[in-house]
Order: C-alpha cells, then sequence, then structure tokens
C-alpha cells in the first residue's frame, strides 16, 4: 500500500483528548479542524484550534455523536482525515466505514476489525481460535435460562457483561446464585440503554485479579509489535482512575508472553493502528487471560509514551497514512522508568463518585521536572453534565515506581481546583496507601481499602491563600463570562473546602 499524504485532520472529539490531539498535529506542520456542541462554544479545545465548526446541541447523539454531521463538517473544512479520539464514535465501525466511504482516511483501524473485537462474545471466539487465553465464561445463548445454567455450570462469582460497547457499561457482578436475577436484569437494561444492543456473555470473576494492558502498534504491511504493560487495576465502577507503567506485577518473562499473546490477537482479526489488548491477570496462579480489545487511543496512553519517548498520535497518524513501522520499533522495547496516570474526575468520591457540574474558579496544574498535564480546562470555564467528568490528566514520570510515587504526591499537592467538586483529594488518599505503595492494586482496591473514604479537614495554607484569592477577585472568565455569581458560597472563605463547596 503506497503511503498517502494527510495536510489536514479534523478532530472529532472534545476535551483532553481533543486538546492532545490538535498538539500532535500543529507538531507534525498538519492542520486540524476542532468540532464542537453548543455546549462547548468556548470550551478550551475550540481555543486552541485554528478553526473550529458547530456540529449541533449539546446531547451527544445531537452532535459528537451525529455521524452526518461530522462527515459534513470533514467536507467543509477540506479534511483528509478524521481523529475520532477515544469515545464517542471512536469505536463505531459504521462510523469507520462510512468516513472511508466518503472519501476520507479513519485514524484508526478498520471497520471489520471493530466489528470483530467490538461484539465481545465474538472476540472470544476468535482469541481462543487464536490461542490466546480467555477467561472461562459463556458467549452463547444468551436468555435468561441459558445464563443461569452456565453461571452455576461455571460457578459463583460470575461477572456479567454486555456483548457490545465498553468503558465499564452493561456490567454487574453475581457472588451468588441469588444475586444473578437482578445482575441480569441491570446489565441488559443499561446495555440496551448505553448501545442498544441487550445481549449478554458471563465470566468468571477472579477474586483478587490484576487488570493489565498491553498496546500494541500495526502497519499496513504486516508488521505487528507490542509497548509492554500498563496496569489498570484502580478502578471505580469497572473504569479506571490511576494507571502505571510498568506494572508492579510482570516480570520481563511474563511481559513477553502477554505481549506476543496481544500480538497475536492484533493479528487474527488483520489489525492496523493503535489499539490495547487488555487482560486480567490471577497473580495467584500466574495466569492471564484476554478480556478484551480496545481498538482506539486509550485514555492512559501517555504513560506508554512516557516510558518509551514515542508519540503515539503522531505514529496513529503515520499508520493511518500507510507508512510501515519504523524499524527501531520493531525490536524489544524494555520501558525506561516508571510513569503514573491520575485521572482528575469532577465527581464526588464519598457521595458515589457523583458526577459534578459548575464553573472552574481556579485550575493551577501542578509543574516541574518529570510532570506532564493533559488537561480539558482552563480557570473560568464551565463543566456541564453533558458529558464525561474527566478534566485532566496528571502524569509523571521517574526513575523507578517509589520515585513516581513521591514525584505524584507532590504533583497532586500542588494541584489547586476551585469552584468544583472533585477527585483530587481521594487520589492523594489513594498514592499514600500502604496498599498501593507495595504494588498491591487490584481491582477490588477500593472496594476493599476505600469504600468508606471521606475527605479530610485540614487544608494545606497554599490552598486556603488560593480560596481567599477566589473570594476577593473573582475576575470575569474566558470570553467575559463571569467566574462565580456573585452570590457563589466560593465567595466566602470560610465557606471553602477542597474542590467541595460546604453545606
Amino acid at each position: 500500500m503506497e503511503p498517502v499524504e494527510i495536510r489536514k485532520i479534523l478532530v472529532a472529539n472534545r476535551g483532553e483528548i481533543a486538546v492532545r490531539i490538535l498538539r500532535a498535529c500543529r507538531e507534525m506542520g498538519i492542520s486540524a479542524v476542532a468540532v464542537y456542541s453548543q455546549a462547548d462554544e468556548h470550551a478550551l479545545h475550540v481555543r486552541r484550534a485554528s478553526e473550529a465548526i458547530e456540529l449541533g446541541p449539546a446531547a451527544p447523539s445531537e452532535s459528537y455523536l451525529h455521524a452526518a454531521r461530522i462527515l459534513q463538517a470533514a467536507r467543509q473544512s477540506g479534511a483528509q482525515a478524521i481523529h475520532p479520539g477515544y469515545g464517542f464514535l471512536s469505536e463505531n465501525a459504521a462510523f469507520a466505514r462510512a468516513v472511508v466511504q466518503a472519501g476520507l482516511v479513519f485514524i484508526g483501524p478498520g471497520a471489520a476489525a471493530i466489528e470483530a473485537m467490538g461484539d465481545k462474545a465474538r472476540a472470544r471466539e476468535q482469541m481462543q481460535a487464536a490461542g490466546v487465553p480467555v477467561v472461562p465464561g459463556h458467549h452463547g445463548a444468551a436468555d435468561d435460562q441459558s445464563l443461569a445454567e452456565a453461571a452455576r455450570r461455571i460457578g459463583f462469582p460470575i461477572l456479567v457483561k454486555a456483548t457490545a460497547g465498553g468503558g465499564g457499561k452493561g456490567m454487574r457482578i453475581a457472588h451468588d446464585e441469588g444475586e444473578l436475577d437482578e445482575a441480569l436484569a441491570a446489565a441488559r437494561r443499561e446495555a440496551e440503554h448505553a448501545f442498544g444492543d441487550d445481549r449478554l456473555i458471563l465470566e468468571k470473576y477472579i477474586r483478587g485479579a490484576r487488570h493489565v494492558e498491553i498496546q500494541i502498534l500495526a502497519d499496513a504491511h504486516g508488521n505487528t509489535i507490542h509497548l509492554n504493560e500498563r496496569e489498570c487495576s484502580i478502578q471505580r465502577r469497572h473504569q479506571k482512575i490511576i494507571e502505571e507503567a510498568p506494572s508492579p506485577l510482570l516480570d520481563s518473562e511474563l511481559r513477553a508472553r502477554m505481549g506476543s499473546a496481544a500480538v497475536a490477537a492484533a493479528q487474527a482479526v488483520g489489525y492496523t493502528g493503535a489499539g490495547t489488548v487488555e487482560f486480567i491477570v490471577d497473580p495467584e496462579e500466574g495466569a492471564y487471560y484476554f478480556l478484551e480489545m480496545n481498538t482506539r487511543l486509550q485514555v492512559e496512553h501517555p504513560v506508554t509514551e512516557m516510558t518509551t519517548g514515542l508519540d503515539l498520535v503522531q505514529l496513529q497518524i503515520q499508520l493511518a497514512s500507510a507508512q510501515p513501522l519504523p524499524a527501531a520499533l520493531r525490536a524489544a522495547r524494555p520501558p525506561l522508568g516508571h510513569a503514573i496516570e491520575c485521572r482528575l474526575y469532577a465527581e464526588d468520591p464519598a457521595n458515589q463518585f457523583l458526577p459534578a457540574a459548575g464553573p472552574v474558579l481556579r485550575f493551577r496544574p501542578p509543574e516541574g521536572p518529570g510532570i506532564r498535564v493533559d488537561s480539558g480546562v482552563e480557570s473560568g470555564d464551565q463543566v456541564t453534565t453533558h458529558y464525561d467528568p474527566l478534566l485532566a490528566k496528571i502524569i509523571v514520570h521517574a526513575a523507578d515506581r517509589d520515585s513516581a510515587i513521591r514525584r505524584m504526591q507532590a504533583a497532586l499537592r500542588d494541584t489547586v481546583l476551585l469552584g468544583l467538586t472533585s477527585n483530587l483529594e481521594f487520589l492523594q488518599d489513594i498514592q499514600r496507601h500502604p496498599a498501593f505503595q507495595r504494588g498491591l492494586t487490584t481491582t477490588g482496591f477500593i472496594e476493599e481499602h476505600m469504600a468508606d473514604w471521606q475527605p479530610g479537614s485540614d487544608l494545606p495554607i497554599e490552598v486556603l491563600v488560593a480560596a481567599a484569592l477566589a473570594s476577593r477577585a473573582a475576575p470575569a472568565g474566558r470570553h467575559g463570562r463571569p467566574e462565580a455569581a456573585p452570590d457563589s458560597p466560593w465567595q466566602t472563605l470560610l465557606d471553602f473546602r477542597l474542590g467541595r463547596p460546604s453545606t
């Protein structure tokens, strides 16, 4: 396949990932076009783009999920390619196919690979055929009676999963037969609402498991490589909040075995581009099992970038241009140092991680050697309830894991976020927890160690000073929007809490 020249890319996403892709395009000398909903007219990714096109109302179905409007925006802008980021249409095979049919380049795998890995039942079958170990489970008949019989045969606890989609939606755990009916019903409801597909599969729920994923790259010339692993076990609602590379669990031998399995998984579906093969690891047995493949860029890709020195977004664009993988990448690359990522969310960890909305009165990200921040907001921005509450990713890199933890602790202490309830203090407490520091990061970590977590009452002096400045000054936000109403509780220092107004 002959390489194609991409001179202009439409970024079909928002938030921090849109900003990240825009930066990669700028460094490559490629023009980039942002799209936005009416709610995002003044969003950071719009301000960072040299060209931006409105898609429609705030609802994702009328904007970021509206394929026809995105394709029209690409034609209007003269873009040759579309980068979907993650979420929204990034793993929608019909959209990928429509992009190609419109004569554009889809910066991601082909529609056939997305379809193969997007259906979990089909993916399990293909992985078994390719010799990749899969979690003991059931991916056959999906009526409740068949699933109940399969659950008794597999043995409890059982993980109920939606056949379509991802992101933790449509997943429930049944610890015994008495919980199975409700788990099936709840998973079906959520799967139908999220994906329009209520089919389910079952997998054996492995207690004390670790969630480890392998980053792969594949070109259109038959070359497929892996770039080592990421540990993603710290999760809430089956969604990751802390990731690190390398995994504290893996040694070089297990890394090589899992890397080879990930490459085999990608090759089994004719994969091209960047992707991630997710595994569950049983530490007691030393066994690993295929979970699913994310046919897109992962939220946590920065920890791989920090431990390889590579830019995965730029590599995505090169691979989509039909360029071969550089020969230097085809040899094994041991991890360089250690990287940790913390996802900063507008949510309340003390109230079932309920998403928050409101003005960002002050956001001061950390700075310093070995610190990177991928952010979707700045001071003065408004966070709405229309989209995922991820605000920013704080990433650190150091020579070893202990040093990376200390650097992350300092980075989180230096982060100032005023005006929104957030998980900032929760992330700090995880980094301080002895189990985390010993590398005991199982998928049940939060339920086991942080279930009764409450925010502390002691505030560092620099945060009190920042609150005082916010309460006294409250300058106008970007584009003339006020950062806080005159009667906002943030105007009173006594009402201040770290990312949390008092009640």
